[in-house]
């Protein structure tokens, strides 16, 4: 029989990662949704501490920030704009009408992120974009723009060799400050067709040979296809949102099944499938809550979350306990 598709064979990576894990995950959309997936199975992780960043100046300038332990943002770097307080280093869900709040959340964030990635086994990076909008005032890369008029704006492509500096730049510093950590880095598979199909491509080839050339720099970086499963495997807009752009559920499924093949071991997978088997009897919405037979199905489940909770101590079922013991 023919084959009408290309399909990706997983191959198992010696980087494997297990729910004690600390799992720090940075850069663009797509990061978040691995970062949900790992939080649903209870793995130990963090998600965005400068929240969405696509292009790799603003995502390495952001572990610069992490890697300074002195640094704070203070009152000097927010503006205000359309009735809230904005950082140009931050994505627009740390905006807010007032600025002690504003800056209440990024630097608690900040200083959250710091303490994780001290602990932190592995780090998950995404990058999105490799074009960058500059701030004609300061002359800064900004992260978001805020809704800000882009007259004052300079838009830029970033170099294959300028994305390589930047990039083997601050992995040589994490290496540095954390010689154990191990670095997994990904393109995301979600479109930027804003400026066209063909400068989309054309930035994300720039992403692939950025990180293809600093994957061979470093024993402690590894490269996930997420863009290639997208693009080679499953080539067809039924895994695609409404709006052609954004990678659908049934999408995520598949890059996250081609993700647990690679980096997890047998034990971990197995235990994520006990893990799913909690959240599926979470998620149940029965017809009559209050029916005997449902609240004998609450207390059976209780007592597999205390078996589970048992046999690995470090998972964290607290949320899991209230729901069925209410």
């Amino acid at each position: 029989m023919n084959k009408f598709r290309t399909v990706l064979q997983p191959e198992v990576s010696s980087f494997q990662i297990e729910h004690q894990s600390g799992v720090l995950c940075m850069g663009s959309c797509f990061a978040e949704h691995i970062a949900k997936r790992l939080k649903s199975y209870k793995f130990r992780t963090f998600l965005n501490p400068f929240g969405i960043v696509y292009n790799p100046m603003s995502i390495t300038r952001g572990f610069d920030f992490l890697l300074e332990n002195e640094k704070i943002f203070d009152e000097n770097d927010l503006f205000q704009h359309l009735d809230g307080w904005h950082s140009f280093q931050h994505h627009g869900s740390f905006s807010h009408p007032e600025k002690e709040v504003a800056l209440n959340q990024i630097n608690s964030r900040l200083n959250e992120a710091r303490l994780f990635f001290k602990n932190a086994q592995y780090l998950i990076l995404t990058l999105g974009t490799a074009n960058v909008f500059v701030h004609k005032k300061s002359g800064e890369v900004v992260t978001n723009c805020h809704k800000v008029p882009q007259q004052e704006f300079i838009k830029k492509e970033l170099s294959v060799e300028e994305m390589v500096i930047l990039m083997s730049d601050v992995l040589q510093k994490i290496n540095n400050a954390f010689p154990n950590l191990k670095i997994i880095t990904t393109v995301s598979p979600v479109r930027h067709i804003r400026d066209g199909l063909v400068e989309n491509q054309v930035s994300k080839s720039k992403l692939l040979l950025t990180l293809h050339q600093v994957s061979k720099q470093y024993a402690h970086v590894s490269y996930f296809p997420s863009y290639e499963i997208m693009m080679d495997d499953l080539r067809d807009y039924r895994f695609y949102k409404k709006d052609m752009i954004h990678p659908n559920e049934l999408a995520v499924d598949y890059i996250w099944g081609f993700f647990s093949k690679t980096f997890f071991p047998e034990k971990t997978i197995a235990l994520n499938a006990r893990v799913e088997k909690i959240n599926m009897a979470v998620a149940h919405r029965p017809f009559h809550p209050q029916s005997a037979a449902h609240l004998e199905f609450k207390k059976k489940q209780l007592e597999k979350v205390e078996q589970l909770g048992k046999e690995f101590p470090f998972l964290n079922f607290e949320e899991e306990r209230g729901y069925f013991s209410s």
